[in-house]
Order: C-alpha cells, then sequence, then structure tokens
C-alpha cells in the first residue's frame, strides 16, 4: 500500500521532471494552481489529505507520463531535479530527416552534436530534438526542445517522434498501433491525422520531457 509520503513525494518528483514547480504542474494539468501546495497536504486539524484520482490523472495526461513511470517514482521518490546532470545530443528536426544520424533502432549515431545538459533519464540513448513547425501546437511551439527516449516502451496516447523510410520526421500523439499500422494524430486540429503502414516506419521513439 502507497503511504501518503510516497505519493506527495511522486507528485513533486514529477514536476521536476518535467522541469515545473508543483503549482507549475497543476496550471499545466488545467487545475488550481495551489492544488499540490505543501500547505494542503495536511488539514488543519492535523488529518492527511490525499490527491484524488482525477488530478494525478490529469498531471499524467498534461506531461505525457505513464502510470508505470508515476509508480516509479513512488518507489524511489527521487526527483529527476537532483539526479546527476549529463550532456544528450542535441538534434534540429531537419537534420533528424536526414539519413545516416540514427541507427536502425532509433538511436543518435556519431560524434559532433551539439549537446544539452539533462538530468540522467537512465536511458543512455535519451537526445534533445528541436521543434519545427505548428503541428504540435498549442503543447509544443517552434523552437521548443524535447527529449526523446528511444529506448522507452511506446503506448497508445504517448506523445511521440516518428520517422518514415522516406525521412519525414514528425512529433504526434500516438493514437493506434497494430501488426500493420501505426495512426498518429496532431494535436493542432489544422493538421491532418496519419495511418501509415507499419513498413513505413524508420523509428518511433517517446516524448519523455518539453522544455516549456
Amino acid at each position: 500500500m502507497l503511504s501518503h509520503q510516497q505519493i506527495w513525494g511522486a507528485i513533486d518528483a514529477l514536476a521536476a521532471r518535467y522541469g515545473l514547480s508543483p503549482s507549475g504542474l497543476a496550471r499545466r494539468a488545467g487545475l488550481d494552481p495551489t492544488t499540490f501546495n505543501k500547505s494542503k497536504r495536511v488539514g488543519t486539524d492535523g488529518r492527511l489529505r490525499w490527491p484524488n484520482t482525477e488530478s494525478i490523472a490529469k498531471i499524467l495526461q498534461a506531461t505525457g507520463a505513464g502510470v508505470e513511470e508515476f509508480t516509479a517514482l513512488t518507489r524511489d521518490g527521487q526527483a529527476v531535479g537532483s539526479s546527476p546532470m549529463r550532456a544528450v545530443p542535441l538534434i534540429g528536426m531537419a537534420q533528424a530527416g536526414i539519413g545516416g544520424f540514427f541507427d536502425d533502432a532509433g538511436f543518435p549515431v556519431g560524434a559532433g552534436w551539439e549537446e544539452i545538459s539533462f538530468p540522467d533519464t537512465r536511458d543512455e540513448h535519451a537526445y534533445a530534438l528541436e521543434i519545427s513547425g505548428d503541428s504540435m501546437l498549442p503543447l509544443y511551439r517552434d523552437g521548443d526542445v524535447i527529449i526523446v527516449s528511444p529506448s522507452s516502451s511506446v503506448r497508445r496516447g504517448d506523445r511521440v517522434v516518428l520517422r518514415t523510410r522516406d525521412g519525414e520526421v514528425m512529433a504526434k500523439v500516438l493514437a493506434r498501433r497494430t501488426a500493420r499500422t501505426v495512426e498518429l494524430h496532431s494535436l493542432n486540429p489544422e493538421h491532418d491525422n496519419f495511418i501509415l503502414p507499419v513498413e513505413a516506419v524508420d523509428w518511433i521513439a517517446r516524448i519523455i520531457w518539453a522544455s516549456q
């Protein structure tokens, strides 16, 4: 059974992982900014207050984090903001579409990349990608930097980066994945959704953080 301290510690750690304060996390999720304030975690009568399932569901949706990621944070209670920093490659969307920069698994290869510092994600192949265009508005803007984890499992509803065999790179939401097709949705209604045959996909990787 999870304790009061573990649940609140996981919320604090999730906020830090995505570069936010607890109040910033609440705002991103469309909640009152004071929802996760420390003063609201214990009542005036000394009784413990717990976050409700709706608020937890909203922060997972807002950050793109999975239930497994949140559960892991309840176990270790460590905010990524306090984790060791390391340099990760910074790649432009145009570069990502050029052949020779990634291997068959979608891992960046070669040297000479620009780099940024980021808390250790436990994925040695994680890299930063600079968004181009407006297909991910209002969530990601042109120039935003996202961290991509090619080693993480990808599930329905995840925000992902996908590269086609033709070299097109796009940041979308994974709507459905079958043995034959991959369905992608754009958050910007002015851009089309896609259904691609599996053989047209070079690689697909989960977005685990954004610089907003």
